[in-house]
């Protein structure tokens, strides 16, 4: 699958990752993770540092995958709205999820604090404003529920965001304690680090198939065969080798990243922007000063082969982005088109597969995938360990949306 096309922007802000050796495999693993990105570098982390023997298998060159193409956007807010989500789940889980994100960001900091290079780990507050005069009442209702249950945020009329932006709204939900990251080289000084604790990293190992042997797991590769405890998929928005998404869909979304731009005085902290509508426009700032644009979700899984498309796609988005901040000369310096994936009920999947023992899954569908793959690792953590974790229910696959 071609989860994405055109030209990246992250892999020119670092080096490749190349292991430091070549790994005599160990006779049994506690776990292998198969998928060496966000989620299965976070996995590997949490489980490392409980002192498992840990590989990652995946089938391409270490971390070039979607966290090439991630937009580095961190936040605690949801494409579902926290008062959508009560309606959905009830008030006490929705409000617990809301929790287990905003809990993320902070675990995130920790990590990026504690890598071996810096990895541009900046909190930013996030602006959501209301695409048209209709959606002032769900911001209201967004900001009111937020406020009830202690997450940290404003409310901005039009005024008061004319004050702070190049562009005014009918109205703004504000929320604060939010990131953004350069999350390439996040995965890269988790791998770095994870090499350390003494983790195995296999590139171009393609997971075929497992099947039960006694008390372990024969992992059946394009190489070597090998042995486990525990499986875990982190395969992002590609098929899994075993078991299948059940309440997915996998769509294309377009980015580009501009050229540096030499002021940002009029913006407010260099906040996170996003929108009420859907699809919904995105922008950030990186630590060059560029703009990261993104938006124009198509319902296609992979990403178009044509450069033209893509270009086209970044001429749109260069237009809105202009129309945000006229006073900034933008051009276009990358363009690319990227897979995501979206639960249909608007959870991750985390969990172990409902009839496979000892198969676990991190699928973090999503805007905020790099949040669900940090609250997930620490879910999958305590399930592996055996430890309780009383969130597991609130993302595992027993219910209508998960892996079957």
């Amino acid at each position: 699958m071609k989860i994405h096309n055109g030209s990246l922007y992250w892999p020119t802000t670092t080096k490749p990752f190349t292991p430091k050796t070549t790994y005599e495999k160990l006779d049994i693993y506690d776990v292998v993770i198969v998928g060496s990105g966000m989620s299965g570098s976070l996995t590997a982390l949490a489980l490392a540092e409980s002192g498992l023997k840990v590989a990652i298998l995946d089938k391409r060159e270490i971390a070039t995958g979607s966290s090439s193409a991630n937009t580095g956007l961190l936040q605690y807010s949801n494409d579902i709205m926290l008062h959508e989500l009560i309606g959905q789940i009830g008030e006490k889980d929705a409000v617990r999820f809301y929790q287990l994100c905003y809990e993320a960001m902070d675990h995130l900091e920790k990590i990026a604090k504690n890598l071996p290079f810096e990895v541009d780990f900046i909190r930013r507050p996030s602006i959501c404003f209301a695409s048209d005069e209709n959606d002032v009442e769900k911001i209201k209702a967004e900001y009111d529920t937020l406020k009830k249950y202690g997450f940290p945020c404003d409310y901005w009329g039009r005024n008061e965001m004319a004050e702070k932006m190049p562009f005014s709204k009918h109205g703004a939900l504000v929320t604060f304690g939010d990131a953004e990251i350069n999350p390439l080289k996040f995965v890269h000084g988790i791998l770095t680090k994870l090499e350390e604790l003494g983790a195995h990293l296999f590139p171009y190992t393609e997971v075929l198939d497992v099947f039960d042997d006694n008390d372990s797991l024969d992992i059946r590769t394009s190489g070597q065969s090998f042995y486990a405890k525990h499986i875990i998929y982190t395969t992002g928005y590609e098929t899994t080798p075993v078991g299948k998404r059940i309440g997915a869909d996998i769509n294309r979304s377009y980015a580009f990243v501009s050229n540096p731009i030499p002021n940002f005085s009029d913006w407010y902290e260099q906040s996170l922007i996003w929108e009420t509508k859907r699809p919904y426009l995105y922008i950030r700032s990186t630590v060059e000063g560029r703009l990261i644009v993104g938006g124009l979700d198509e319902d296609k899984p992979e990403a178009p082969e044509s450069e033209e498309i893509i270009q086209q796609r970044a001429e749109n988005l260069l237009q809105q982005a202009k129309m945000l901040f006229p006073n900034y000369d933008i051009q276009i310096d990358y363009a690319y088109a990227a897979s995501f994936g979206e639960s249909i009920d608007n959870i991750p999947f985390i969990g172990e597969h409902p009839t496979k023992n000892n198969h676990y899954y991190l699928l973090g569908y999503g805007g905020n995938g790099t949040v669900y793959s940090m609250l997930g690792s620490q879910i999958l953590k305590d399930l592996i360990i055996g430890n309780r974790n009383e969130d597991a229910e609130l993302v595992g696959l027993e219910r209508k949306y998960g892996i079957a």
